[in-house]
């Protein structure tokens, strides 16, 4: 199944944070009866506001029939991130976690409504929002424990390699830390 994936800056935000914030709803509390409050609209439009606060941030949302089917966005890591602080155990090297705001993309979020999931609809997002990035690698955080494993393996389907675990929010859960290459070969 192929969908029409048009990208957005964060100037377009208003225009499109309904459609993120029902599609998240949906997905994350519908789907999957996530209920913890880290899952909220409210909390999650919180994240999605200050992720999209970044400067280089950006969306991709793929649309059928004129309705949003899924979406991904994220943002370069900055200078001064705190993203690798929230790693547990053995600290990664810092040549490793050093950012200068064009080495490393993050992926903060990828979701697709049920109806379009096992489709390629995700990977479809994810390559189109990737093929647009200037980054030479891409990091994203993903909860081992969702689908039962399935989600981490299809991640490193698509390239990823674990670099370890953090709990970026107190009211999160412990995410499997992920890196690849934006551009692969």
């Amino acid at each position: 199944m192929t969908v029409e994936i048009w990208h957005y800056t964060a100037a377009k935000l208003p225009e499109i944070r309904d459609h993120i914030l029902d599609i998240h709803v949906e997905v994350r509390t519908r789907d999957f009866g996530l209920a913890a409050p880290f899952y909220s609209r409210e909390r999650f439009d919180e994240r999605l506001e200050r992720y999209a606060s970044r400067s280089g941030w950006t969306a991709a949302i793929g649309w059928e029939d004129g309705a949003p089917v899924g979406f991904c966005f994220g943002h370069p890591l900055a200078p001064d991130t705190q993203w690798w602080e929230g790693m547990l155990g053995e600290p990664l090297p810092a040549d490793f976690t050093r950012e200068d705001g064009v080495r490393t993309v993050a992926l903060n979020e990828i979701v697709v409504r049920k109806q379009w999931r096992g489709s390629a609809v995700a990977w479809q997002l994810h390559e189109a929002w990737l093929g647009l990035r200037p980054e030479e690698r891409a990091t994203l955080l993903v909860n081992p424990t969702a689908g039962n494993g399935a989600v981490q393996g299809r991640y490193e389907a698509w390239g990823y390699r674990k670099v370890g675990d953090q709990k970026p929010f107190d009211d999160s859960p412990v995410f499997a830390s992920m890196l690849r290459p934006v551009k692969i070969s």
